[in-house]
């Protein structure tokens, strides 16, 4: 079966330690006992404010549903996503608007400078806590011995270099865990082709739309040429498709009841077909 990790209170509580022990590292050696800037090279994990653009397209389109966002400054953009995510708990729209929220979202890296970490709303942070599965972890812990032991600043381009490296690594990580998991998924529907479920519209492009089984996570795609009732069109700015005829729509966020058609293993795909 496919089972989703569920966490508890003790994981919730381990969670706050690490990220207190990532912060008060890299403050550590960023601050002096006056709160002033030492200057030393360190590794960060950084995460850089909302793109602009993103977010005017997330403004505008939340506003269609009645919900307001103030984008003024980084402090007033961060107050109106944490509203309009509580805001949209329980509601149609929520898998819609929470899902295009965190689109809106930078990549976290890594960086010798310290821009601050917008979703965590920290000034510093580092990974320091995992040094035996990820290597920036181990950088961060010889820094931090380099400097105790009082040793001079390191090379910041060189561990820029080393940043960029890690960066790289963790999104050519990031990918094969999402293909593997893919696979797996796909391997489990393979003895579910031709039963039906209903599942939650996660993507839509101009060739068709992407839907996801909530209780299993597999995700499968259905061509707009397999959707025989109208001819259909792709309305980007609403992230929706709809019939030129008959003005049905499938839209992101949408719950619609699909037929498992097809499992391809070799191209870790599924096909779905709509079902009246």
């Amino acid at each position: 079966g496919v089972y989703f990790k569920i966490s508890k209170d003790s994981n919730h509580l381990i969670e706050e330690f690490m990220l207190l022990a990532n912060r008060k590292v890299s403050e550590f050696i960023s601050l002096n006992g006056k709160g002033e800037r030492t200057n030393l090279t360190f590794i960060y994990r950084v995460h850089d404010d909302p793109d602009p653009v993103k977010l005017e397209a997330l403004r505008e389109f939340v506003g269609t549903f009645g919900y307001q966002m103030n984008l003024a400054n980084t402090k007033k953009v961060a107050e109106s996503l944490n509203k309009l995510l509580k805001d949209v708990k329980g509601k149609g729209e929520e898998n819609m608007i929470e899902t295009l929220a965190m689109r809106s979202m930078s990549k976290a890296v890594y960086s010798t400078e310290p821009i601050g970490h917008y979703g965590l709303g920290f000034e510093f942070y580092t990974h320091f806590t995992s040094p035996i599965r990820r290597y920036p972890d181990l950088i961060a812990h010889r820094l931090l011995q380099h400097y105790l032991d009082g040793g001079k600043s390191v090379s910041q381009q060189e561990y820029e270099e080393k940043c960029k490296h890690c960066s790289n690594m963790e999104r050519l990580a990031a990918d094969a865990e999402r293909d593997s998991i893919k696979f797996m998924q796909v391997k489990f529907m393979e003895k579910h082709v031709g039963e039906v479920f209903t599942g939650v519209i996660s993507g839509v492009a101009e060739f068709g739309f992407w839907v996801q089984i909530p209780e299993n996570g597999a995700e499968g795609l259905i061509k707009l040429r397999d959707l025989m009732d109208d001819s259909y069109m792709f309305d980007a700015k609403n992230h929706l498709v709809y019939g030129t005829r008959t003005g049905n729509q499938y839209q992101l966020g949408d719950k619609v009841k699909i037929k498992v058609m097809k499992a391809n293993l070799i191209q870790k795909q599924l096909d779905f077909k709509i079902v009246e």
